[in-house]
């Protein structure tokens, strides 16, 4: 059984139409990586997850439960199975509050632990994710980049949750720091059976830490697939687009794509006022008439790989006419 469900979910904020029709699920221990340009409705899509933001339309449950139809007292109990790591480390913590102050809250609130045994949990908490005891004393300012996104860590890991949103949770850091932070969350996971909605706009970091990717364009899924088979053989023209615009050593030669098909023309369409039938038609190289009329529904290509593109529709060659 999935741990997380969303069904068609739709989020508008006033005339903008910031997600439309999104679903797709998250097993136990999985990390689906959340990827596409900014803007796309990925941040989004994670706040709606967790209940910080309501939908406008469909369905989000979590281990079998409608979320959506919660109400504040209901959200509690939810509130100690989904946490969230932000993309900010300083930003996301508050500069009156101890470390410890601040990882103890959360077992205060949720009554996990009497007063007297939290400085105890506290300490155990930053020891697994790689600080001392001793900072438990220290406020934010007094720390690294790498120090405080740990504490962030540490808090959210605070009322043992089954699922972390991570929001771009590396992007603020240093690439050295980057890389201990994604070895600290990996391990995490193993160690502690962790789910993650991963959010970011870097195709590395969403290859090494996620077994499926959702692809966003426009507040839409584009593609949804395993992640070694997404890289390896992607489908969609932007995903294609993406993947060819990963820098590459030397001459560019050793690509799987040809650059100058796959570089994306033009800028990214209003989402106030979206294009008629394919939202990615304005920029698509192989773009057929259809395209500009009706929209592409995602549909399965092989087990687990879904994708939105009229050239994979029934009877098609794959190859597409430029309408």
């Amino acid at each position: 059984m999935s741990l997380l469900t969303a069904d068609q979910v739709a989020k508008r904020f006033g005339g903008v139409q910031a997600l439309n029709d999104v679903s797709f699920s998250i097993a136990p221990g999985e990390t689906l990586g959340l990827v596409g340009e900014s803007g796309c409705g990925k941040t989004t899509t994670g706040r709606l997850v967790l209940r910080a933001i309501e939908p406008t339309a469909g369905r989000i449950a979590f281990e079998g439960e409608d979320i959506t139809a919660l109400r504040a007292r209901g959200l509690l109990p939810f509130r100690r199975k989904a946490q969230i790591v932000f993309q900010g480390p300083y930003a996301s913590l508050n500069p009156r509050m101890t470390v410890g102050r601040m990882v103890g809250e959360p077992i205060l609130v949720h009554r996990l632990a009497d007063r007297h045994d939290v400085p105890g949990r506290v300490a155990g908490l930053l020891e697994m994710v790689g600080l001392l005891p001793e900072h438990a004393a220290r406020y934010p300012h007094e720390l690294s980049g790498g120090q405080r996104q740990r504490v962030g860590i540490a808090r959210a890991l605070a009322v043992g949750p089954r699922l972390i949103v991570a929001d771009e949770a590396v992007s603020a850091l240093d690439v050295s720091v980057r890389a201990q932070i994604l070895n600290l969350l990996v391990a995490l996971r193993e160690r502690l059976g962790l789910a993650y909605l991963f959010v970011s706009h870097d195709l590395g970091v969403i290859r090494f830490v996620s077994h499926r990717v959702a692809v966003m364009y426009l507040g839409r899924l584009a593609e949804v697939g395993p992640a070694a088979e997404l890289f390896r053989r992607p489908l969609h023209p932007y995903t294609q687009a993406l993947l060819a615009a990963i820098p590459t050593i030397g001459d560019g030669t050793s690509s799987i794509f040809d650059q100058r098909e796959r570089l994306l023309e033009g800028e990214l369409p209003s989402p106030i006022d979206l294009p008629r039938g394919c939202r990615f038609v304005s920029r698509c190289p192989h773009r057929m008439a259809r395209c500009r009329e009706v929209e592409p529904p995602l549909q399965a290509v092989a087990p687990g790989h879904v994708v939105a593109c009229h050239l994979y529709g029934e009877g098609n060659s794959h190859k597409g006419e430029t309408a």
